[in-house]
């Protein structure tokens, strides 16, 4: 397997998007490990890259992703308008040059022409002023990359959290929840687990929906009618599937260290104990897609865009995620694609004395 061909979306140009991107890009080593592909402008780079003056980063400046180079950090041209950068300030034109830059990559990768992608924040408000009709990343890339259902998945080096409700306001999120959007989203982190992570057996966790997960109706009926359900039948499919769990104590009690994948049933219900332990180190990757899509835990930060003070460890751990994750979906493909690559592990696990039913943990 030759190098990963990495898209990367700059995001909102005036927030910190180019900043981490390029302190991350930096390291004189990056280029080994993969071909970095930065869909946006090379006027754009070369203004945030005058602001954090890092001591490496070349770039080839090109119109198309046909014919990249592998030895430094390509960009690849997506428009010619003259840009007003107004850094800490999102607007409809950063909301613009953002949604041009991701629609392109996307399309790069429909053709083949780049293999997994890492996207740079955007402004949810800037973008809509542009035009950009989803609430975000995620329902934008379902519905352009997917083969059904995706799932908004936060990784962090203790945790991995879905959330079964995505962008929507919380007033709507119990009429939203049904048993079908729970085995649906369950099923998608299960396969996502075996598929990408390399776990065999993946545990997972559902949190219930109200306090002290309904207190046996007595505070909600969603555990009742809609969650437990749902969980029962995973478990009759032969699912290692718990809960639903009282959100509070769970995360409290740290019994999230003791699972592979945990479903929220809203964003700030997963979200919040993942950031107040991950903030800064954690990833969102959009598991289900037909690709390899990662992005930094964090927004935009137009509070701080421009001061060269960024921290590019979220977008690092991304990137890095974005290559382990295409690696491993590769192995998983070729393992379950080969019969006789089947068999010769068969073999050596008896030989071992070890039972292998799968792909090994990378």
């Amino acid at each position: 397997m030759g190098k990963a061909r990495v898209g990367i979306t700059v995001g909102d140009i005036n927030g910190i998007g180019l900043e981490v991107i390029i302190k991350a890009l930096s390291h004189p080593k990056i280029t080994e490990f993969c071909t970095p592909v930065i869909y946006g402008s090379a006027k754009i780079v070369s203004y945030h890259k005058n602001i954090v003056k890092p001591n490496e980063f070349a770039f080839q400046s090109l119109q198309s992703a046909e014919r990249l180079s592998n030895d430094r950090v390509n960009v690849v041209n997506c428009w010619t308008d003259t840009v007003s950068i107004k850094l800490g300030e999102p607007n409809e034109e950063s909301g613009k040059f953002a949604y041009i830059a991701l629609d392109r990559a996307v399309q790069d990768i429909q053709k083949g022409l780049i293999d997994t992608l890492v996207t740079g924040p955007i402004h949810k408000h800037a973008m809509s002023k542009a035009g950009f009709p989803y609430a975000g990343h995620t329902e934008f890339l379902t519905e352009q990359l997917g083969n059904g259902p995706s799932l908004m998945l936060m990784v962090g080096d203790q945790m991995r959290v879905g959330v079964a409700t995505d962008h929507i306001p919380i007033s709507e999120v119990s009429e939203k929840l049904s048993k079908g959007l729970l085995l649906a989203k369950l099923g998608v982190m299960e396969r996502s687990l075996k598929e990408d992570f390399g776990i065999e057996k993946p545990i997972i966790a559902v949190l219930g929906l109200n306090p002290h997960a309904g207190e046996g109706g007595l505070l909600g009926n969603e555990e009742i009618e809609i969650i437990r359900p749902a969980i029962v039948e995973m478990k009759k499919k032969g699912y290692l599937v718990s809960g639903p769990h009282s959100a509070d104590g769970f995360f409290g009690s740290g019994e999230f260290r003791k699972v592979d994948g945990i479903l929220a049933m809203y964003h700030d219900q997963g979200l919040i104990p993942f950031k107040a332990i991950n903030f800064g180190q954690g990833v969102n990757f959009t598991a289900g897609l037909q690709i390899i899509r990662t992005s930094p835990d964090h927004g935009t930060a137009h509070k701080i865009a421009g001061q060269n003070v960024a921290d590019p460890s979220s977008f690092r751990k991304a990137l890095f995620l974005a290559l382990d994750l295409y690696k491993n979906r590769k192995n998983f493909e070729e393992y379950n694609s080969n019969p006789l690559k089947k068999k010769s592990l068969a073999v050596e696990s008896e030989e071992a004395d070890e039972p292998v039913d799968s792909l090994p943990e990378q």
